[in-house]
């Protein structure tokens, strides 16, 4: 057994992972696995630059994180942080680095969306041979910056990641107080099927492969699917969801005001605000690929960083 500490550092929220791995086995046994809302990528779109209460918030964060992995004992050749999107597009991201490196005593590796995008297809996919879910894979993992996409049976064939997320989505188009527009959906939906349209360049989006979703958006839109009276793992992992019920889902939260929004029992507090937009991004994938069906997993780029720790 090999432990070790994984953090994702993305646009949205800051997580860990402290786990047990067996490379023999191919097992992974959490230990500590959380998330704050950290909200890193705040106006990076707009200014360029991470803005000081969002370097605050993480730094918090990792304050936190390196307490619980000196709890468990971890060195620092076995931890690993990844920084995503709101890192890679910002003037000041030494900043970022410096406070990171300072805190947890490891510099984050600001990855590209490609490494991004493999990193989230194996944690996705490890485990996913073994049972009934076939390949090949067809992975996206929806952020708060940027969308990932994988393609891939045992190895990657195919990734690309492209600028739409939940948090980007939002500050472009629904950044007001009130309902969304039918113009400003439209536009959003505009911006997202430029991206579609990029991404296919790389990755066949319309192969015929079981898609699986990952990340914050796809986990919650699950939960109000499936109806849970609270934010439950164990439920949403390898959970299934049609077209339709994400068609569904996402009128209903595109028609919801921030106060209902926040009612849904499984809706954290830090994604009320861009769960519409996500979720605008999340359907118009499913109506991209053809697929009627979508496999969510609550295994991501977080598991895959540990893996490759190890």
């Amino acid at each position: 057994m090999t432990r070790v500490a994984a953090i994702d550092c993305g646009t949205n929220s800051i997580r860990l992972l402290i786990a047990d791995l067996d490379p023999e086995t191919g097992s992974i046994t959490d230990l500590d696995r959380r998330m704050v809302i950290n909200r890193l990528g705040q106006g990076v779109d707009s200014t360029g630059r991470l803005h000081p209460e969002a370097l605050e918030r993480t730094f918090a964060a990792c304050r936190e994180y390196a307490a619980l992995i000196a709890e468990h004992g971890v060195g620092p050749d076995r931890i690993r942080m990844v920084a995503t999107s709101a890192s890679r597009d910002a003037e000041n991201a030494a900043e970022f680095t410096d406070g990171v490196r300072e805190i947890l005593g490891v510099t984050p590796s600001v990855v590209s969306g490609d490494e991004e995008a493999r990193l989230s297809f194996t944690g996705a996919t490890k485990e996913l041979t073994a049972g009934p879910h076939k390949p090949p894979y067809l992975v996206f993992d929806l952020g708060g910056g940027s969308t990932e996409f994988v393609l891939g049976a045992e190895d990657v064939q195919a990734a690309r990641s492209v600028d739409i997320g939940c948090v980007r989505l939002t500050e472009r188009h629904f950044a007001g107080a009130g309902l969304p527009t039918q113009a400003q959906i439209a536009a959003a939906q505009a911006d997202v099927l430029a991206a579609l349209d990029e991404a296919a360049k790389t990755v066949p989006l319309d192969a015929e492969a079981t898609l699986v979703g990952l990340a914050g958006t796809v986990t919650t839109v699950a939960g109000i699917v499936l109806d849970l009276p609270e934010y439950r793992s164990e439920r949403i992992h390898h959970a299934r969801l049609t077209v339709e019920q994400v068609r569904e889902t996402t009128a209903r939260l595109l028609s919801s005001t921030h106060d209902e929004r926040a009612a849904i029992p499984v809706m954290h507090p830090g994604r009320v605000d861009v769960i519409a937009a996500g979720a605008l991004v999340l359907l118009e994938i499913m109506e991209r690929t053809g697929a009627l069906e979508l496999l969510v997993s609550e295994h991501d780029i977080l598991d895959g960083i540990a893996w490759s720790i190890a």
